[in-house]
């Protein structure tokens, strides 16, 4: 076994330091010269120190750029009289941001000696973090153009308008990894293939996933609700409608606590729309004490009847029903009921209106001369005279007498009848 000993090339020297340093100075300038040289990673520490030199500027880049530049676009779109430029610059100033690493990583990589593999991997790295970079900005801009959607949110609803958007922002999204995976040699369309396979065992088992997902798009294409109004679904949910998402609806109830709804739920059940009412409704069942007179009971059906008619708060016919009727006889009461509708639609509001007409209607009844009636029951007790006692009728003498002979005569008997069987 022969082995052959390469020998390391003596870097020069350059003349001015040979002729003017002593020769342990040339010495040790040679030395470190050879550690330069030598670096890691098949890269020179000369080069390594260039590169993150260079990404360390182009982080400072990175920090002036934001706080000048971007800063400076900003209060220049301020400054306009349309929303479109701001709402434009707010979206894209993160990935701004961005531009002056790329750049500082591109260069870093120029000044360095690497392999040709080593280089064009390098090269798909910037490729791809651009690529990413262009079309996260794409989306984060789509919502600038909120506007172009003005009409469509009129016609069909903002919840819909939103999904759009979003819909545009996940396909600009996986568009951008199409392209990176396009910048290192991946195929798409075998993975498409494969995923339509996928997608459908997936479906299988993910039913109750597109169930709500379609829910969804019929709740809004039906526009049942939108964010902002007060539903009710009867054994579900009730409260404020916050957010449609793409599987589930966010409702706040009225204890502010959130709730995640499946949209399958809202969809297959009876959804009550209260903010969509014209009126709200007063239905109440008054009872009187049976003691009240005919007269009294038509004082109160009027007096009631004209202070709904004289209130403006109050909804008149043909526009909604107004009714205040003697309706029935309860066990114990007789009852009115006052039926009604109010023009405000606030709950607040209504439940004020509700007490004055309360208020007002024990004034009424105070006045009529009778009261309220309340579940009673009373008990008539009649006294009857006591039964008559028959007592036997006495013993007279001669009964008596009679008795005591016919006992002697039949104690006489047998004693004779006695002597002769002797």
């Amino acid at each position: 076994m022969i082995i052959t000993s390469v020998a390391t090339p003596t870097p020069a020297v350059p003349g001015w330091i040979e002729d003017n340093l002593p020769q342990w100075a040339t010495d040790a300038y040679l030395y470190m010269l050879d550690i330069w040289n030598e670096g890691a990673l098949g890269l020179t520490y000369g080069e390594i120190i260039m590169a993150v030199g260079i990404l360390f500027i182009a982080l400072i880049i990175r920090g002036i750029f934001a706080r000048t530049v971007v800063r400076a676009i900003t209060r220049a779109a301020a400054g306009t009289k349309t929303n479109f430029d701001d709402a434009l610059v707010k979206a894209i100033a993160t990935p701004l941001k961005i531009v002056p690493v790329i750049i500082g990583f591109y260069f870093a990589l120029q000044v360095i000696d690497i392999g040709p593999d080593t280089e064009d991997i390098a090269n798909r790295v910037v490729q791809s973090v651009v690529a990413l970079a262009v079309f996260w900005t794409l989306s984060r801009a789509v919502n600038a153009f909120e506007f172009v959607f003005t009409s469509l949110r009129d016609t069909l609803s903002p919840a819909i308008v939103d999904w759009m958007l979003k819909a545009l922002q996940i396909a600009l999204l996986i568009l951008g990894f199409a392209a990176v995976a396009e910048i290192w040699g991946i195929a798409i369309g075998p993975i498409i293939a494969g995923l339509g396979i996928f997608g459908i065992a997936v479906g299988l088992g993910a039913q109750d996933l597109f169930k709500n997902l379609i829910s969804g798009i019929l709740i809004l294409t039906e526009k049942r609700f939108v964010p902002g109004e007060w539903i009710a679904a009867d054994g579900v949910v009730e409260g404020t409608v916050e957010k449609i998402n793409f599987r589930s609806t966010l409702i706040r109830q009225f204890d502010k606590s959130p709730v995640y709804v499946p949209n399958s739920l809202l969809s297959d059940n009876p959804v009550k729309n209260f903010s969509r009412m014209t009126h709200r409704r007063i239905k109440w069942v008054v009872g009187v004490e049976y003691r009240t007179t005919v007269d009294q009971l038509k004082y109160i059906r009027d007096e009631i009847e004209a202070w709904l008619w004289t209130d403006d708060r109050f909804a008149k016919p043909p526009e909604a029903a107004l009714f205040v009727r003697i309706d029935s006889f309860n066990a114990s009461s007789i009852d009115f009921m006052i039926y009604t509708f109010t023009y405000t639609k606030n709950w607040g509001e209504w439940l004020k209106i509700k007490e004055e007409l309360a208020v007002a209607i024990m004034d009424i009844i105070e006045k009529g001369g009778t009261g309220f009636a309340f579940p009673s029951r009373t008990i008539y007790m009649q006294q009857q005279d006591p039964p008559e006692i028959m007592a036997p009728p006495a013993r007279s003498e001669t009964v008596e007498r009679t008795q005591r002979e016919m006992a002697e005569l039949e104690r006489t008997r047998g004693i004779g009848e006695a002597d002769d069987d002797g």
